[in-house]
């Protein structure tokens, strides 16, 4: 049974960081593309950053620059390091791989 679990959401003010990781059991990581994704209220689900088995990264135009996704094999674990965070970042995210989704973790920019 897979399972993502996200964690690391929070309340930041604009210009603040945040970590989200996405810890992964039932499937490998290492061998299979992981992405992020969000979905602020009243609006569709979108594609923020993803990651390769090979480790090349994506990014959305939106947040080039200001966040990093990366992967830690030994942990089963994929994050998405923000910088520079702005109010129209907020939203849910959530990590998927392979169809399936986590659970999602609330992130809110305050300006």
């Amino acid at each position: 049974q897979v399972q993502l679990v996200e964690s690391g959401g929070g309340s930041v003010q604009a210009g603040g960081s945040l970590r989200l990781s996405c810890a992964a059991s039932g499937i490998i990581l290492s061998i299979n593309a992981m992405g992020w994704y969000r979905q602020a209220p009243g609006k569709q689900r979108e594609f923020v950053a993803g990651i390769t088995s090979g480790g090349r990264t994506t990014y959305a135009d939106s947040v080039k620059g200001r966040f990093t996704i990366s992967r830690d094999n030994a942990k089963n674990t994929v994050y998405l390091q923000m910088n520079s965070l702005k109010p129209e970042d907020t939203a849910v995210y959530y990590c998927a791989s392979v169809g399936n989704w986590g659970q999602g973790t609330q992130v809110t920019v305050s300006s």
